[in-house]
């Protein structure tokens, strides 16, 4: 099985998870985007959300290395965008990407959004094809592998919205 197997498969999932929820709810989106004073209509959040679940259910299913620069592109422009709340100084309690969970713009969404925009970088700079064919091709790994990428995205939704939590209430306290 390739080396990015489980990474890109992790990455893709993360992108159609985080897509789903906004299609399904897409008002925290909405008001993140407001904040911004960045367009916000929930027909806009829900189409772009859509986008966003079929780009990483089709990096899943069919691969290939222009799905996978799109991939990176999405995680890349996810990152500008907190790189651009977090220098506006708004108050936003959470864009959305993992439902309502109170996950306000941190540093740490930044690095994790450009690392996973690097791995599926390296994902598309290597014509990988679907995480799931390679799967498929591999039987005797695919349990181990998928266990693996539960874990991974766990540790993801961890490092999303507890760590920024865990960071900000470590901090002291200004009088």
């Amino acid at each position: 099985m390739p080396a990015l197997t489980v990474p890109a498969l992790v990455a893709a999932a993360l992108l159609a998870v985080a897509g789903a929820q906004k299609l399904l709810d897409p008002a925290m989106t909405v008001g993140a985007l407001r904040a911004l004073r960045l367009p916000s209509s929930p027909a806009l959040v829900r189409t772009g959300s859509a986008a966003e679940l079929a780009l990483g259910v089709g990096a899943l299913t069919v691969g290939g290395a222009a799905l996978w620069w799109l991939v990176a592109l999405s995680y890349v422009a996810f990152a500008g965008f907190v790189v651009a709340a977090l220098r506006a100084g708004t108050m936003i309690g959470s864009c959305g990407c993992f439902g309502r969970e109170d996950t306000p713009p941190h540093w740490s969404h930044v690095a994790l959004n450009l690392a996973l925009g690097a791995l599926t970088a390296a994902t598309a700079v290597t014509a990988a094809g679907p995480p799931l064919d390679a799967l498929a091709d591999h039987p005797g790994d695919a349990v181990p592998a998928v266990a693996l990428a539960v874990v991974a995205l766990g540790l993801l939704w961890a490092a999303f919205v507890e760590l920024p939590r865990t960071l900000a209430a470590s901090r002291p306290r200004r009088s």
